[in-house]
């Protein structure tokens, strides 16, 4: 419908580097698409000078386009999220990585699915249709998958991809499900899949590839793993 706003909400920490590149990106494809937009920066005071890439890029594109919106300190993913939607303009969020692990190139296929389904939730996912991950070894691909495939045998999500954290909400179906939320870190994205599917909310999905981290290191390790797994039983005890 006419009148619909989007609003990027973009969590950062030490993203110096991609900052401007995936930025770029999401101007190009939301200018060639037409859809209204804004790009919400929420920097957790990385020491490699994130924030003033990020006032650079505000000069560039404009304070209407680039908001910016950092904290002190690093306080995670969902307290992030919190932050953002509170200065949020439009009625749809767009969360994703700041990395470049997603291209915003798939944000006007968020947005056609969206409308096409009238979603609460359009999530993107790396397991059906092409979707896909590029540059994981089989020990990372076997991992999420493993991990996928027991939250979908403990959970029944009704989605096929959990873990992504690449998805297009209402806002106010957002607000509700950071709400209702406890977990914390790579858990988190899960839940909210999980809750979403508790309140009866409807979920539509993308097939999208996934790319690795082109700089930095990768987030994912043996603790994570751990937390992960620790967090699924949680969840499962608790809905």
């Amino acid at each position: 419908m006419a009148g619909d706003k989007y609003s990027v909400l973009l969590p950062t920490y030490n993203e110096r580097e991609n900052l401007p590149i995936i930025v770029w990106l999401l101007v190009r494809y939301f200018t060639e698409s037409g859809y209204d937009y804004e790009i919400i920066v929420i920097d957790d005071g990385s020491p490699d000078g994130t924030l003033e890439v990020a006032k650079q890029l505000e000069k560039i594109y404009g304070k209407d386009r680039i908001v910016l919106r950092p904290r002190e300190k690093k306080l995670g993913l969902g307290t992030a999220y919190i932050h953002g939607i509170k200065h949020a303009k439009g009625n749809f969020v767009i969360i994703m990585d700041a990395d470049l692990s997603h291209h915003p190139k798939f944000i006007p296929e968020f947005i056609k699915k969206q409308k096409e389904g009238n979603y609460d939730v359009v999530s993107g996912t790396r397991y059906i249709g092409n979707g896909g991950v590029y540059g994981w070894d089989f020990k990372r691909k076997l991992i999420s998958r493993t991990a996928n495939y027991i939250t979908q045998i403990l959970l029944q999500p009704g989605a096929s991809d959990l873990t992504g954290s690449f998805r297009l909400y209402r806002k106010d179906v957002l607000e509700k499900l950071v709400k209702a939320c406890v977990s914390k870190g790579y858990v988190f994205q899960m839940e909210m899949i999980v809750r979403a599917r508790q309140f009866g909310f409807s979920i539509g999905e993308v097939p999208i590839s996934f790319v690795d981290r082109v700089y930095g290191e990768s987030k994912l390790g043996g603790s994570e793993i751990f937390m992960f797994l620790k967090g699924l039983l949680y969840l499962f005890a608790t809905t």
